[in-house]
């Protein structure tokens, strides 16, 4: 038996968001640890509360425990039944209902449109959960034995065929366990609530700073922490180290831009000596230990050097508790600075010496709490740089939407002289009073709420290199910003595998689609690589239109640290940007049968579009929140060994008389790069065979079929030709996509389509049109009525009919 021993964390709401991006749940010994529950910060402190809580956790476990014994002993029965029910149609007009069983329709054998299947309240069946968790009698996954492979679920769609249970078989964690012979542990449980901010800054000034002038561009990062990202009332200290470690400030609480100029005063100013950084950390432990535990606090520890004795202190760093963040300026940081923050669950960062890609700044600017009041949360509107060359001017805009506004602060810096700066506003005023703050950078606060809008800027400025950041916060307590986060799928790529990248865009709980995404990813050699991401479903994303922006990076160049930023624009193009709701993924039974009656449900809740908080969403944002790092990268020049990625979208239907028409998304040569050479399209009419057997599967002739470039819709129709393909017969089909050095995709998802002839109605025996008859009456006889009724065909007929 698995042991499920588990650390549960009750926290905020508003912590969530962090503690999932950084997620420190961990398999140990058999057991989940750093398992978080939240809860909203609006619900009172109630201990029974708390309780109850805990009571729902074990009860999960102990079916999670349940469920996963029946698989380690091999338990896989052979079901006979299925879930029963009836098929019926609710139909509703004027406060009355009437419930009649469905028809099938005769020319398409479908049911009618508003047929929906009943189950009845007692079952027997025991799976699967992942299909009907609400029915009492499913207590089970399904398996191999009993899981419909030609259901076109999600499940056969995403997991190949494959029941849940194969699916939690080849799962990393249940590889890695091992059955128990002894009861588990009861899970631990901890408290906590969400304190002061506490942040101490480690500031590496060794001699190596100097090169590509990054001290400086320390400084510049660092006062945009101090001024913009760090939030008011946090606890703020400063370390500073090179062979030995300096404290430069004690503690300070943020109470007022005075408090926050005292920090920026304390940034070092020169650069000298080697790398210490174990010294730096452990002088951190001891500034915030003046003060607080160092459980839970914050460490920003930036360096540039190579440190051989940085394991030295791991332990230290572990039981400490703190959170480290991660900043590695230039390419010679130590090679195990990540370990730091993946061991401690904070955020990791690099930053080259390219100055146009702003990466320091960037990093400091990600560096924002999920902790503190939304409010004080700063967002990052603007994020670019470039080299000007003789009195070169470079324009742009800056969009400042609803969302944001407040406390807004337009940053340039450069690398030689002071350049000529333009603001204007979104009602063409111009902005004056840039304040240089003698580090070869200079910025405006907006007071008060920036106008909603467009902003212009012009810089001019020759031979030398500017940035541009523009940071605001939010405009209101009460009305989430729209915020772009960012990530990569992990914190290691290892030459051939790809990375996925993805950037989720969202205003709270709002997700927002069609929106303008690029990522621009750096490698530790300065190159630069720009991908859009995509909502589309295909490739790398797995699900469209869920505000999940996603796309494959494989434009390797050498190993080491890469850099991850993302611009997201909304409202721009012609495209208009919807906001949705996310959708309750729960099944949704519309009623049960009970006794011989049906007990409906009430309706299932619908998202109403006219409370949606706007048709079009306008606005401009930018995310830096992480690096990864690539290994097994072979010396240029770099062979192909990607393959097209695999078609997850394959939709099949027929057209006319027995054609298929098929449609998919294009995948590249590159996964979901360029273009690929060809397809292969096989069918069969078992999905079981041309899942195992697709080499030897019948063999569709598309030789007028050429692949269009990566992401493009591709349409194609043909007719099946040496199979069978009658009424009643269902036909399964996958597509291969294959690149120019014949590396070919997985598989793609197995689309089907069931061949319908209506019965013919048999033919009518034509009638004889009868003609209308001249009729009339004789009333010459008292008390007789003659009927005269003249049939033209048939001659002249007389009724009597007796009359009183």
């Amino acid at each position: 038996m698995v042991s499920f021993k588990t650390s549960v964390f009750i926290l905020a709401l508003h912590l969530l968001e962090g503690a999932l991006s950084n997620s420190l749940i961990q398999l140990n010994n058999n057991g989940y640890e750093g398992v978080v529950i939240a809860i909203d910060p609006v619900v009172p402190e109630d201990e029974a509360l708390i309780q109850q809580i805990k009571f729902l956790v074990l009860i999960l476990l102990d079916a999670q425990q349940h469920l996963t014994q029946m698989i380690t002993q091999g338990q896989s029965n052979q079901y006979s039944g299925a879930i029963t029910g009836k098929n019926l149609v609710r139909k509703c007009q004027g406060g009355s209902c009437i419930t009649k069983t469905c028809r099938p329709d005769r020319v398409t054998g479908q049911y009618e449109e508003e047929c929906e299947f009943i189950p009845d309240k007692q079952q027997t069946e025991e799976a699967s959960i992942m299909f009907a968790q609400s029915i009492d009698s499913v207590v089970e996954f399904c398996t191999e034995q009993n899981h419909n492979k030609e259901a076109p679920n999600m499940q056969n769609q995403k997991c190949n065929l494959r029941s849940t249970w194969e699916v939690i078989r080849d799962s990393e964690d249940y590889k890695k366990t091992t059955p128990m012979n002894t009861q588990p542990p009861e899970p631990t449980f901890s408290l906590l609530q969400i304190g002061q901010r506490i942040v101490c800054l480690v500031l590496d000034k060794s001699g190596s700073m100097l090169t590509g002038d990054r001290l400086n561009r320390l400084k510049q990062a660092g006062q945009l922490f101090l001024l913009q990202t760090v939030e008011q009332g946090s606890w703020v200290g400063m370390v500073a180290f090179d062979s030995a470690a300096y404290v430069k400030s004690e503690l300070i609480q943020i109470r007022s831009s005075t408090d926050r100029d005292v920090l920026i005063r304390s940034l070092p100013t020169a650069a000298s000596g080697g790398t210490s950084i174990c010294s730096g950390l452990r002088s951190a432990f001891t500034v915030i230990k003046k003060k607080y535990p160092t459980d839970g606090s914050e460490i920003v520890l930036l360096t540039d050097g190579e440190d051989s004795t940085i394991s030295g202190c791991f332990n230290e760093v572990r039981q400490s508790g703190a959170i480290i963040h991660t900043v590695a300026p230039g390419p010679s940081a130590a090679a195990e600075l990540e370990k730091l923050s993946e061991m401690t669950g904070g955020l990791q960062t690099y930053a080259s010496d390219q100055v146009q890609n702003n990466g320091l700044i960037d990093a400091f600017g990600a560096l924002s709490s999920g902790n503190g009041a939304l409010s004080q949360r700063s967002v990052q509107l603007e994020s670019k740089g470039w080299t000007l060359q003789n009195s070169q001017w470079m324009n742009g805009t800056v969009i400042v939407d609803s969302t944001v506004g407040n406390d807004t602060l337009f940053l340039i810096t450069w690398t030689k002289q002071t350049p000529q700066i333009l603001l204007w506003d979104p009602s063409g005023r111009k902005k004056d009073g840039f304040w240089d703050a003698q580090t070869k950078m200079a910025y405006l606060q907006i007071p008060g709420t920036a106008k909603v809008g467009i902003w212009h800027y012009s810089l001019q400025a020759s031979s030398q290199t500017l940035t541009l950041t523009v940071t605001s916060h939010p405009s209101s307590a009460t009305l989430p910003p729209v915020t772009v986060t960012s990530k990569m799928n992990k914190d290691t790529g290892k030459f051939p595998s790809p990375m996925i990248l993805y950037a989720n865009i969202h205003q709270g709980a709002v997700l927002i689609v069609r929106a303008n995404v690029t990522a621009l990813i750096e490698s530790v050699n300065g190159k630069t690589i720009n991908l859009e991401l995509l909502d589309n479903g295909a490739g790398a994303d797995a699900t469209k239109n869920d505000g999940v922006y996603s796309r494959y990076f494989t434009a390797y160049d050498a190993n080491g640290r890469y850099s991850l930023k993302v611009w997201a624009l909304g409202g721009i193009n012609a495209a208009r940007q919807t906001v949705i709701p996310q959708q309750n993924g729960a099944v949704y039974i519309r009623g049960w049968i009970e006794n011989g009656g049906v007990k409906w449900n009430p309706p299932r809740p619908e998202n109403n579009k006219n409370d949606l908080p706007g048709k079009q969403v306008c606005f401009s944002r930018t995310s830096s929140e992480g690096s990864f790092v690539a290994s097994s990268v072979p010396v240029a020049p770099i062979a192909d060994l990607f393959p097209p990625c695999q078609i997850t979208d394959l939709k099949a239907e027929i057209q006319g008389d027995k054609l298929i028409n098929l449609t998919w998304t294009a995948p590249g040569d590159d996964h979901d790069h360029g273009r690929a050479h060809k397809y292969i399209i096989r069918i069969s009419t078992s999905i079981l065979d041309l899942r195992d057997k697709f080499d030897s599967s019948l063999q569709v002739n598309t030789t007028d079929l050429i692949p269009k470039d990566a992401n493009s819709e591709e349409v194609f129709v043909f007719k099946p030709e040496n199979i069978t393909f009658e009424n009643g017969i269902d036909l399964f089909i996958a597509v291969q996509a294959v690149d120019k050095f014949n590396l070919k995709s997985e598989i793609s998802n197995i689309a089907r389509v069931s061949l319908f002839i209506p019965p013919q109605a048999p033919p009518e025996t034509p009638r004889p049109s009868v003609p209308c008859p001249d009729i009339s009456i004789n009333t010459t006889i008292p008390g007789i009525h003659i009927l005269k009724i003249m049939w033209k065909w048939i001659g002249e007929l007389h009724l009597s009919v007796g009359s009183n």
